[in-house]
C-alpha cells in the first residue's frame, strides 16, 4: 500500500573509503541498486546517501575551481570514491 521515495533518506558520512565500501557492499546486496552521487537503494527500497566527509569539505573550499573540480568528479560517480576526490581536488 505505501511505497519508500527518495525524498526521505538515510545519509551516513563516512571517515574512510573502507567504511564507504563496506556500507555501500551491505546496503546494495541481496537487491539493492546503486544510483548516482553516493545515493543507493537497498533491498527494501530505502534511500541512502553513503557520503565522505571530505566531498562537503572539498566542495565549500573557498576556491571555487577547486570546488567545482570536485564537484564535476563526484557527478560521475555511483559510489564515492575518495581518492578521485582527492586528485580532482588537488589538481586545480
Amino acid at each position: 500500500m505505501f511505497s519508500f521515495t527518495p525524498a526521505v533518506s538515510f545519509l551516513v558520512n563516512c571517515e574512510t573509503q573502507e567504511e564507504v565500501d563496506g556500507l555501500w557492499a551491505k546496503l546494495t546486496a541481496d537487491g539493492g541498486a546503486e544510483e548516482r552521487c553516493g545515493w543507493l537503494r537497498d533491498p527494501f527500497g530505502l534511500s541512502w546517501q553513503i557520503i565522505p566527509t571530505i566531498l562537503s569539505q572539498y566542495l565549500r573550499d573557498k576556491d571555487p575551481k577547486k570546488s567545482q573540480s570536485v564537484m564535476k568528479a563526484m557527478l560521475q560517480m555511483n559510489k564515492i570514491d575518495m581518492q578521485q576526490l582527492e586528485d580532482a581536488y588537488h589538481a586545480v
